[in-house]
């Protein structure tokens, strides 16, 4: 009882201060009310199209955040084994992380067709954050776990196992998480900017310029509805993960 009520008092309010700001403005081409964005959620999600556009949108994003993943993945443990490639590597990946994400879409659109656009912008919007706390797992690394494998002279294989994950498991739900919720932002808001044929962000684009706002809001509550129910699947399958 308590749990549904951390969930549905703070709803019903925040609800309330909306519909209240949509009266106080009367004006539903400015802002439309939440009894208003929902029958325009339920309708369109009564369509071919929507569906069609989640899923391509989805797709975009798990294949951004994937490749973004075993990059940084990747390059973490070069930076962390390789002097010479730390000093080469690693001002790169803070320049990417430095850099705004409308600045790399626009480069990119010069560079790759715009439908893969939004995946490649995913996966470098998540390969500085998984590159940066497999980074600081690694450093913390016990030497004197290192020195017992070497000293018993476990494999590659087994220090793998039992030395570096039980340390890097932590870092690496941390970095997941938060790198899913920029793979997600950062790839909605290219397709926004290069809609591809099939998306979420194509359509609010086009509810955007044909100014639909019910269906720009509905448009953005389900980005909203499905990235909280994504990333609590997500962290629960980390927790398990982490359990084992």
């Amino acid at each position: 009882m308590k749990r549904v009520q951390r969930i549905v008092i703070p709803l019903v309010f925040w609800l309330a201060v909306w519909q209240l700001a949509s009266l106080t403005v009367g004006r539903e081409l400015l802002l439309p009310s939440p009894l208003r964005v929902g029958e325009s959620l339920l309708a369109l999600s009564r369509t071919a199209d929507f569906w069609l556009s989640v899923g391509a949108t989805l797709g975009r994003v798990f294949l951004g955040l994937a490749w973004g993943a075993l990059m940084g993945t990747a390059l973490a443990f070069l930076t962390h084994f390789s002097r010479w490639a730390d000093r080469i590597i690693s001002p790169a990946v803070r320049v990417v992380r430095a850099t705004p994400v409308v600045s790399f879409i626009l480069l990119v659109y010069l560079w790759v067709p715009r439908w893969a656009i939004p995946w490649v912008i995913a996966g470098l919007m998540v390969l500085p954050v998984v590159w940066g706390s497999l980074s600081a797992g690694l450093s913390s690394l016990d030497g004197k776990l290192l020195e017992f494998a070497r000293a018993y002279r476990f494999s590659r294989l087994k220090t793998l196992r039992l030395v570096y994950l039980p340390t890097l498991r932590p870092h690496v739900s941390a970095g997941l998480l938060t790198a899913f919720g920029l793979a997600w932002k950062s790839g909605v808001a290219a397709e926004v900017i290069c809609p591809p044929a099939q998306a979420i962000g194509s359509r609010i684009q086009q509810a955007k310029l044909g100014l639909e706002t019910a269906d720009l809001f509905a448009w953005t509550l389900s980005i909203i509805m499905l990235s909280l129910v994504l990333e609590g699947m997500l962290r629960r399958g980390l927790e398990r993960g982490n359990q084992v």
